[in-house]
């Protein structure tokens, strides 16, 4: 009765002769029996989801299919990077560059004008000088509010140095989420966050 249990029960199949020889040639390629080859050609049709009334053409044919499918990805990407990704980068650059030089200049024309202001009133006070004897007290309260003006001068200085600076990097961060491909989702939400935050920010 247990011997019965562990018996795999047999059947057969009918098939022509020219199928028969291609099974006898299976069979000797590959050291297989006629019954194990039909299984394993079963269990590859399955797994393979091929449907046996439309076989698939040659492996040759069908990665010849998917390179040219890879070759039209890789054309889309160059074209896209090449009229859409190049420009935004070039024009942000270009922005950002033109950004700095507008702040290195309004520097420098505030410093000339402070520098120049100061001579200015350092001439007027030693006139009055001449003509009242009050040098040391006038200069010493223009100089106070001189020194106030350099510090506030250099405030503003600082805060537009440092607003540069967060513009540059909202720049870089907009350039980099531009850069981002379609499967890089994460990294685009954590991109946008940090766009958000820095133009939010005091």
């Amino acid at each position: 009765m247990e011997r019965n249990k562990n018996k795999t029960a047999l059947t057969t199949i009918g098939i022509d002769q020219t199928t028969n020889r291609k099974i006898d040639k299976l069979c000797k390629r590959y050291n297989l029996k006629k019954g194990e080859i039909v299984k394993l050609a079963f269990e590859y049709i399955d797994k393979a989801c091929i449907n046996p009334s439309e076989p698939p053409e040659s492996a040759k044919t069908e990665l010849t299919k998917i390179n040219k499918r890879q070759d039209d990805l890789i054309r889309f990407i160059r074209h896209f990077e090449e009229k859409e990704l190049n420009p935004m980068i070039r024009a942000t650059h270009s922005i950002a560059t033109k950004f700095d030089l507008v702040v290195k200049s309004l520097t420098e024309q505030l410093e000339l004008e402070n520098k120049n202001s100061k001579e200015i009133l350092i001439q007027v006070l030693r006139k009055l000088d001449e003509h009242f004897g009050r040098q040391a007290e006038v200069i010493n309260s223009q100089s106070r509010i001189m020194d106030g003006n350099t510090r506030s001068i250099n405030s503003l200085s600082q805060l537009q140095k440092r607003d540069t600076e967060k513009l540059l990097k909202v720049l870089s961060l907009y350039s980099e989420l531009a850069t981002c491909g379609v499967m890089d989702g994460k990294r685009k939400e954590n991109l946008k966050a940090e766009i958000i935050e820095l133009i939010n920010s005091a």
